[in-house]
């Protein structure tokens, strides 16, 4: 990818992450922001066609490819009903407070099926990994939107992140800090799942 298009992608995505804080306001009237999260895989409930090449150059660079989607919108994923976790982060050793709606409920928002083999959550930086539907339950994975109270930003842990509390789960809290949240990429923007 040229520099130039780089800078720009990013400049375009900075500006919809500004745009977030306003986006979950507009919820009340229906607005549409831009898609932070896309479910892709055995979906009932898709809200968007195919994999356009042209149009959707990350998801195509990253060699994605599927028929239908769901696509979530800050507002979207601020609706569904959402938790609170407190773990250490490795960042920086401190807890914070992270809150966003449970990564199982955001799969039946999407119409994945009661039974699935796996998910791949994705993050934009292509980091990708492979979670069981015993390890979302158990763990409590949540989709992260907001960060000590404030929608996380681009270019930190955001706009998405797929997280648990590491510190409430004994043999995770029981590692070093910078082994706990090998499952849990940042920067989430595609789940792919599998239904069993």
């Amino acid at each position: 990818m040229q520099k130039r298009h780089f800078l720009g992608l990013g400049a375009s995505l900075l500006t919809g992450a500004a745009a977030l804080p306003a986006l979950a306001a507009g919820k009340k009237t229906g607005s549409h922001g831009p898609v932070l999260l896309t479910v892709t895989g055995d979906i009932d409930a898709p809200n968007r066609g195919a994999l356009d090449p042209a149009l959707d150059q990350m998801m195509a660079k990253q060699k994605l490819a599927f028929d239908k989607a769901h696509t979530f919108d800050f507002a979207a994923l601020t609706a569904l009903p959402s938790v609170e976790i407190r773990p250490t982060l490795e960042y920086d050793g401190r807890r914070h407070t992270l809150r966003g709606p449970l990564l199982s409920d955001v799969l039946r928002a999407s119409g994945a099926p009661a039974s699935i083999e796996n998910c791949a959550l994705r993050a934009i930086d292509g980091y990708a990994v492979l979670v069981s539907p015993q390890d979302i339950a158990r763990l409590r994975f949540i989709v992260a939107t907001h960060l000590d109270g404030k929608p996380i930003p681009l270019g930190g842990l955001g706009p998405l992140w797929a997280v648990y509390d590491a510190d409430s789960i004994p043999e995770l809290a029981a590692r070093p800090l910078a082994e706990r949240f090998g499952q849990c990429p940042w920067g989430l923007y595609h789940i792919a799942v599998r239904k069993a």
